[in-house]
């Protein structure tokens, strides 16, 4: 039986408690090597200074090099400098033999195989960092902050809760709480200890560096190499690809230590999150899997650093004995998206509460109009009964129409509007069209909500072609845009409707008023016959006159629930 785990959930809306329990399960089974990525050795490191090293050298030494300077045409110092390089490069053929001939400046077979198993080992990161860092690194800095700074988290989510801050500050304007949270957020975030921050800088870093490493341009280089006459193997001049080596140096020497196991967890976590629900499907195994996998990379790139000295080799390739690796740049930015993320919170957090706030008041309106009648929300439509429907803007306002059709207007409205229709004698043509366009809609609307309805059924044809799309294996990119063309699809019908039942109802208000006016000097009926239609019935200009103010409340009550739904 699959347990817990496997179900459908986004690792951003997990509570702490599930992401503890879930890290949990993965730590009795994960082990990283500690040994450091990347060895410093000051023989290597060290700057060799030629003009201190040549003024140290012995007189008989530095007059070898002045004699050998004669007959070269080059200085003694030039000379001195050749001989460090040949030598250096000696040291390089026997230490690490098949690798690079600093004569000839060629790599050899050796690099280019050690070169495609580096090029492998950092590509198997590149999806877990494409999926966090370059498209969600607001919410994966978040989640793995939730996990090394624990009580902060905790604390971010009780004094940002917009509902208690309401509760509290009742009294004070809605924009006011929004403002009384995010106050809470800067106070707690500042509050952050400098081992926290060292800590998730650490995890940025590495971060950094794992996402340099694996979108370096190993392809370029790799194109470069081909087959040489003189040598079993793909070879080619380092020269061509210098820049490139020097680059990847700096990256290497940059990603010393081993990421946290925290940290590469989260990384899986956020991968794997849209195959949560398949059937199958055990996030602990294939977290477990995938850590496996990365151990294996990790000690490729660890032995790359050992079996290859790349700044040996720059140095005789670039003739500088002072040349060493660079750290590159960046992490520091980790606070800035964490704050983002938590300013992203608290904004969603106060629309959805001021959303909830405002439904309760517009369900008070509704109860009166609606005859005490509670609307009901659509099959497959998100709400808050239903969070995994389509999210649809415009639901809410014609789940309204759809119970407005059978409680007012068939039963109160109907009449009045088919007496109009079938004997009213409009002066202008124009207006005759407007009102006989808007009553065909009106005595039609609840069978377009109904048709509406069935198509976003999960046996309708929107229903089908979402249901398909959520369970397709695939990118989750592909997948994403495909949802939400079918639910702009949706959304295009739901409005249209309603954008109708508006032009309706403001047709009827401007029409029916304009029936119900005095004759005099300066205001016409528009109608010739409106004295005939009121004789007929007693009641008919009072039932007219409560239609109008039916329509007017229709249209003033969609408006809120526009305004609800779009958190103006």
């Amino acid at each position: 039986m699959a347990d817990k785990w496997n179900f459908v959930w986004l690792a951003s809306s997990l509570t702490l408690e599930e992401r503890q329990e879930l890290l949990k399960k993965f730590n009795t089974n994960s082990k990283l090597s500690k040994d450091p990525l990347y060895q410093e050795n000051a023989k290597i490191f060290g700057n060799i200074n030629i003009d201190a090293e040549y003024i140290s050298l012995s007189w008989y030494s530095r007059f070898w090099f002045f004699v050998q300077g004669l007959f070269k045409h080059r200085s003694p110092k030039k000379v001195f400098l050749d001989h460090e390089v040949a030598e250096l490069g000696k040291r390089i053929d026997k230490k690490f033999p098949g690798l690079f001939d600093s004569h000839s400046g060629l790599l050899l077979p050796v690099f280019y195989s050690q070169f495609s198993k580096l090029k492998e080992a950092a590509k198997f990161f590149y999806s877990a960092l494409d999926v966090s860092v370059n498209k969600d690194r607001d919410s994966f800095f978040a989640f793995l902050g939730s996990l090394e700074m624990q009580s902060v988290h905790a604390k971010l989510l009780e004094d940002t809760d917009i509902a208690e801050i309401a509760g509290r500050y009742s009294g004070s304007p809605e924009n006011e709480w929004k403002q009384i949270a995010i106050r809470a957020m800067e106070d707690n975030i500042n509050q952050i200890t400098k081992a926290e921050k060292q800590t998730m800088y650490t995890a940025a870093r590495s971060l950094l560096c794992l996402k340099e490493l694996s979108s370096f341009s190993f392809d370029r280089v790799i194109k470069v190499f081909g087959s040489n006459r003189g040598v079993k193997g793909f070879t080619c001049y380092a020269t061509e690809v210098k820049d490139s080596l020097i680059s990847l140096n700096n990256i290497l020497f940059s990603l010393k230590t081993v990421p946290h196991l925290t940290l590469l967890e989260s990384l899986f976590v956020f991968l794997l999150q849209k195959r949560a629900g398949e059937p199958g499907f055990y996030i602990d195994k294939e977290i477990n899997s995938l850590l496996v996998r990365a151990e294996e990379s990790l000690a490729i790139i660890r032995e790359f650093n050992k079996q290859v000295p790349l700044t040996w080799m720059l140095r005789c390739l670039t003739r500088e004995m002072t040349l060493s690796p660079m750290e590159i740049s960046g992490g520091e930015d980790w606070l800035v998206f964490y704050r983002d993320y938590w300013r992203k919170q608290i904004d969603a957090r106060y629309s959805e509460h001021l959303r909830e706030f405002r439904q309760q008041g517009l369900t008070s309106s509704f109860h009166n109009f609606l005859k005490g009648r509670s609307i009901t929300d659509f099959e497959n439509i998100r709400s808050k009964s239903n969070p995994k429907g389509m999210p649809i803007r415009g639901s809410y306002a014609l789940s309204f129409l759809y119970t407005f059709c059978s409680v007012v207007l068939k039963p109160e409205i109907s009449r009045i509007l088919y007496v109009v229709y079938i004997g009213a004698g409009f002066r202008r043509e124009e207006d005759r069209v407007e009102f006989a366009e808007a009553y065909n809609f009106l005595t039609t609307m609840e069978e377009e909500i109904r048709k509406f309805e069935h198509r976003v059924s999960r046996s309708g044809d929107y229903g089908r072609r979402y249901a398909q799309v959520s369970s397709d294996a695939g990118a989750p990119q592909a997948m994403q845009n495909r949802m939400q063309t079918i639910i702009y699809e949706v959304q295009d019908d739901a409005l249209n409707i309603i954008d109708r039942a508006l032009g309706g109802a403001a047709s009827m208000v401007k029409l029916l008023s304009g029936m119900l006016v005095k004759d005099g000097p300066n205001k016409k009926n528009i109608l010739h016959n409106y004295s005939d239609l009121a004789a007929r019935d007693s009641n008919f200009t009072a039932d007219t006159a409560e239609v109008i103010q039916k329509f007017q409340t229709l249209l003033s009550l969609l408006e809120e629930i526009d305004n609800m739904e779009s958190g103006r």
